[in-house]
């Protein structure tokens, strides 16, 4: 009996067998896991760069505009990324496909070369600020936007790694389409969550820019946030891509794959934001919400 209580626990902790459906809702309207995250995503974002505003005494008017472009350089640059970096072979001879965003293949780092563009013409027609003051702010909240994405992927049974033994394995379902239609489960190898790592990893960078932001006036120095942002978001991207599978099958003779190559950039602008940044004086800010104390200056 010993021994067989013993196997039965062995067996729960080998691997976990991932059957969460990618649907919250299946009826008259179908509403995905993945698409609900990225609304709370944007919801949040919204509420959050308000209280920043807010704080700042910057116009509320600019949030509704900046949720615009936000949306569209998201959706635009994280399609065309993935068309472009991934699968141009096929998009380049049938690009009418490339509009058909539903049918899934978005690129973060596409994504995030859309919203830099779409900074620099949101801060010259709108802020008419540096661009980095708009994307110092709107960082924080992207990362936690980027845990939402990953626990989405999650529900979607993909983007996982490759097949191990470590007891937090998960077994994701192949034929999704299929089951979903009532056929039974087909179930990959025990794999690598790279879906929780990456969401871990932008939850902690979150954290950390929160507290850069709200206690140590981070944002008093220009570049700071989003170079934090560039080395936390990408560098890990880059360290879990070594235990995810390739998207795409050109990368499986790659010393690295497409997605460590494109992080080493941002990774490299990342560090020299961030010598940039400390090495010069920081810029005193009075606060909307703080208007009686005295303006806070960074040490150093």
């Amino acid at each position: 009996m010993a021994n067989e209580q013993h196997t039965y626990r062995a067996m729960i902790l080998d691997y976990i067998t991932w059957n969460a459906h990618p649907a919250i809702y299946d009826g008259f309207v179908e509403i995905r896991w993945y698409g609900l995250f990225f609304v709370i995503g944007f919801a949040f974002g919204y509420y959050l760069v308000g209280k920043m505003f807010k704080h700042e005494g910057k116009p509320e008017s600019w949030l509704d505009i900046l949720l615009l472009y936000l949306f569209i350089a998201t959706l635009v640059g994280a399609r065309l990324g993935h068309c472009l970096f991934y699968q141009w072979d096929y998009y380049s001879q049938h690009p009418i496909e490339i509009l058909k965003v539903w049918e899934g293949g978005l690129a973060s780092h596409g994504g995030a070369i859309g919203i830099i563009i779409a900074m620099w013409i949101f801060s010259r027609r709108v802020t008419h600020e540096n661009v980095l003051w708009i994307l110092d702010r709107i960082v924080v909240p992207i990362a936690f936007v980027g845990m939402l994405i990953r626990l989405g992927n999650l529900m979607n049974h993909e983007i996982y790694g490759h097949a191990t033994d470590v007891p937090w394995a998960f077994r994701f379902i192949l034929n999704i389409p299929a089951w979903e239609q009532g056929a039974a489960p087909i179930y990959s190898a025990p794999s690598h969550p790279t879906q929780l790592y990456e969401a871990g990893a932008y939850l902690l960078l979150f954290i950390l820019l929160m507290y850069m932001y709200w206690r140590r006036h981070a944002e008093q120095r220009p570049g700071l946030l989003l170079g934090v942002f560039f080395i936390g978001t990408f560098l890990s991207r880059f360290f879990i891509e070594f235990v995810k599978n390739d998207q795409v099958a050109f990368e499986a003779g790659m010393t690295f794959n497409m997605g460590q190559w494109l992080s080493i950039p941002f990774v490299a602008a990342g560090i020299w934001l961030v010598v940039r940044a400390m090495r010069r004086p920081p810029i005193p800010i009075r606060y909307a919400d703080d208007k009686d104390k005295p303006v806070h200056k960074n040490k150093g």
